[in-house]
């Protein structure tokens, strides 16, 4: 898929995220939590990730039913990012809305326990 395309895909998803990933997104955006900036939707390298945070380099997925059919894609997904230092969490949709402090919890204790290691890849080219 190239640039404009992911970017484009991107955008659309920003524009109607499921109730989980708007719950969330409350609580993440404008550096509510502890001053860290996260992105939503966002394009990195092929593909989009739900939420990330570049500072701490943590990635944030919120999977709802048809992800656990694709387990193996979402491992690759997670190991392609885990080469960049990106720590990869996954919550899902009911986690999110039932447990919301919870997953605030693990994320903040993520971010303050994993410094940054490796640049992220270059889009150009691609």
């Amino acid at each position: 898929m190239g640039v404009n395309s992911i970017t484009t895909l991107g955008k659309a998803l920003r524009k109607r995220p499921t109730d989980a990933e708007q719950l969330l997104w409350r609580h993440l955006r404008m550096e509510q939590m502890e001053g860290w900036k996260f992105r939503r939707q966002q394009p990195i390298d092929n593909y989009i990730v739900d939420f990330v945070c570049f500072e701490n380099h943590i990635i944030i997925e919120v999977d709802g039913g048809q992800h656990a059919a694709e387990n193996s894609k979402d491992k690759e997904r997670d190991s392609y990012f885990q080469q960049f230092g990106f720590k990869v969490l996954r919550f899902w949709n009911n986690e999110v809305l039932q447990n919301t402090n919870g997953v605030l919890e693990t994320i903040r204790k993520n971010c303050l326990a994993h410094p940054p290691l490796n640049p992220l890849p270059s889009r150009e080219g691609k």
